[in-house]
């Protein structure tokens, strides 16, 4: 050949390779572009939620991720192998599958899948029904832009694209999907709390006939709700890192296995009792256990600190329970104001309402500086609270020893040492309520 004619030949070569570069990078970039009204409609899949009965997620290389629905009507984990799947997540995934809607149509009879990476997709979903009948789809390569994926139906010629949000949706892993929880208790049905502590101290809470949290053991006292209620937080939100290494899993169980029992903590509700154990290492890393996940998990410290408490953190050093609701009737010393509508009454005496309203703080407000085992003195004070429209009544008597004041509340072993300061602005407040006085006319 000429040299002439060998070179045309090249140059029209060369403008074929660049006309075909330029038409596939169209058809990408084409099937990037944003969807139209009517393509954002195109359902890929329609199943109702409650007809799916289980997910098979095949990732490329990875083993087959299979979420199932058990009798109880709860997600979980069949394979790689048998865990509790997080519910939340689990109802996300088959959200998402339930109702797939495609961004846009890039073709409707693809004869090659190559191109989108289809013919050896990066993740394959099959989900099957109650009935027993399946679908499946198939997520190839990502879309130039990065914006989102191209997928189809297996069986269907039509390749569309999804958003880059659809296909997280749907590309989980058994981490993902498991249930990372050391304790799965239902908080509101919690009936029982044991907490023992590292010095032997057993502290157990249950509720009371007005379902308000109360120690029961290691003697009965009455127990700051809001503790209590911390105290079942930090259990709740105590959760395994799914993630961490077999050689970092294997140096947690040797931490545990050689740390200092910081406590135990157990839970009852309706499906049992769990159980945590909480491990402190020498530098003061946390690790734990638990009877409702299997291995050993590093902790964060603020569950370890919050499960390392005696009995007195958690005793309400309140002194009345009436709380933010205001009392109907109120007998401090000589006083005695009872509620009529939205008037303090003393006798058949309307009070002024802001003086009464300060003894009620003031009252709401006392609290013990510490607990004692013993305190006495000569009487100073007998004060009397009706609450709940009188279905709650709470007496208390307050004594003098020296520059100290004692409280004790009747039927009940505690003694509560006072701020004196507290003790004598009630009394001051009570001899400053007066009586009503309506406004003068101008």
């Amino acid at each position: 050949m000429k040299p002439r004619g060998l070179l045309a030949a090249v140059i029209v070569l060369a403008a074929l390779g660049g006309a075909l570069y330029w038409s596939n990078r169209k058809q990408k970039a084409d099937a990037a572009k944003p969807a139209t009204d009517t393509a954002a409609t195109t359902k890929i899949l329609s199943i109702p939620e409650d007809q799916v009965k289980e997910v098979r997620l095949k990732k490329a290389g990875a083993d087959a991720t299979v979420l199932r629905k058990g009798d109880d009507g709860k997600w979980q984990i069949a394979e790689p192998k048998p865990l509790r799947a997080d519910q939340d997540t689990a109802k996300s995934l088959i959200s998402s599958l339930s109702t797939l809607n495609a961004d846009k149509v890039v073709e409707d009879k693809a004869a090659d899948l190559s191109p989108y990476g289809l013919n050896a997709p990066t993740l394959d979903v099959t989900v099957i029904k109650k009935d027993g009948k399946s679908q499946d789809f198939l997520v190839g390569d990502d879309t130039p832009t990065g914006g989102g994926a191209y997928a189809k139906l297996a069986g269907d010629a039509h390749v569309y694209t999804i958003a880059s949000y659809v296909k997280t949706g749907i590309d989980k892993t058994p981490n993902d999907l498991r249930d990372k929880r050391l304790l799965t208790f239902d908080q509101d049905k919690l009936t029982r709390v044991d907490l023992q502590a590292a010095q032997g101290e057993t502290i157990e809470f249950g509720k009371n006939n007005q379902n308000d949290w109360q120690i029961l053991k290691p003697r009965p006292l009455r127990a700051d709700g809001s503790q209590v209620e911390e105290l079942i937080r930090k259990l709740k939100d105590a959760k395994m890192d799914a993630t961490i290494s077999d050689e970092d899993a294997k140096k947690a169980a040797t931490a545990f296995a050689s740390g200092t029992k910081v406590a135990v903590a157990s839970v009852t509700d309706a499906s049992g009792t769990e159980t945590l154990e909480v491990r402190k290492d020498k530098d003061k890393n946390y690790y734990a256990k638990s009877t409702a996940a299997d291995g050993i998990y590093k902790v964060t410290a603020d569950l370890g600190d919050g499960l390392d408490k005696k009995v007195d953190d958690f005793r309400n050093k309140k002194l009345f329970d009436f709380g933010w609701t205001d009392p109907n009737k109120v007998e401090v010393g000589k006083l005695t104001v009872e509620k009529s509508g939205d008037k303090w009454m003393s006798g058949a005496k309307q009070m002024d309402a802001p003086s009464v309203q300060s003894v009620v703080d003031k009252l709401r407000d006392l609290a013990s500086a510490k607990f004692v085992e013993s305190g006495g003195g000569a009487p100073v004070l007998d004060i009397t609270v009706s609450s709940n429209s009188g279905k709650r009544v709470e007496k208390v008597s307050i004594s003098k020893q020296g520059d100290t004041y004692f409280a004790k509340r009747e039927n009940e072993p505690s003694i509560y040492q006072l701020d004196s300061k507290a003790v004598e602005d009630l009394q001051k407040a009570a001899n400053e309520v007066k009586e009503f006085q309506p406004p003068k006319k101008k």
